[in-house]
């Protein structure tokens, strides 16, 4: 299967060179790292071209590195079921730009896109209907992203007075407790030889 990898590999690095930046296969599996400008042409010759007949979009996620320049990686995954394989295409975004959506080549993105979107903040160009797909509607930021807290910003509660859901800043009850990780058992009422904490 390594070879057929390197074949297609070497393939798309040669008919799609200006889209292709970098390829390597780990794990038996293919990934083709591409320009967002070149990404529509990318997609389109994938699905076409009759080396590569990848027709079936599986997934559409992403990844967020906050150090980066390019902070999110917008991770697609394709099969052939012609040629039974899949790849990984992979495209570098910055915070504030934007991906083409590739709904025209596939129906199936729209709702991918959109809970990318929802999660990470990535804008899709020319998506049909890009708004919050698994969050409501006046959500705050995007729950998928490192920097994004624990505990939210704000929390839903019923109000049998007033008969709705209402939305409040986030409270916690205690404040978080701090333990001392010098013993694995922290609290224990017995503590056994050789776990005893050294003096410091």
């Amino acid at each position: 299967m390594s070879e057929a990898l390197k074949d297609l590999a070497a393939v798309l690095e040669a008919k799609q060179s200006d889209a292709v930046v970098s390829s390597s296969i780990d794990f038996d599996e293919l990934t083709v790292v591409v320009t967002n400008a070149g990404l529509l042409d990318f997609i389109d010759f994938l699905k076409g071209n009759s080396s590569c007949q990848f027709t079936t979009l599986v997934d559409i996620t992403a990844v967020d590195y906050p150090g980066r320049e390019k902070r999110f990686e917008v991770v697609y995954h394709f099969l052939s079921m012609v040629v039974n394989q899949r790849i990984r295409v992979k495209v570098m975004v910055e915070e504030d730009e934007q991906v083409e959506s590739i709904t025209s080549f596939h129906a199936c993105a729209n709702w991918f896109e959109r809970e990318a979107f929802d999660m990470y903040g990535i804008l899709f160009a020319n998506h049909p209907d890009l708004r919050r797909l698994l969050t409501d509607y006046g959500f705050e930021g995007h729950p998928l992203r490192k920097d994004f807290p624990t505990t939210g910003y704000v929390e839903m509660r019923y109000d049998e007075v007033e008969k709705r859901c209402i939305y409040e800043p986030v409270k916690l009850t205690q404040e978080y407790r701090q333990f001392d990780f010098m013993s694995p058992w922290e609290g224990a009422e017995y503590i056994l030889p050789g776990d005893e904490k050294k003096d410091t």
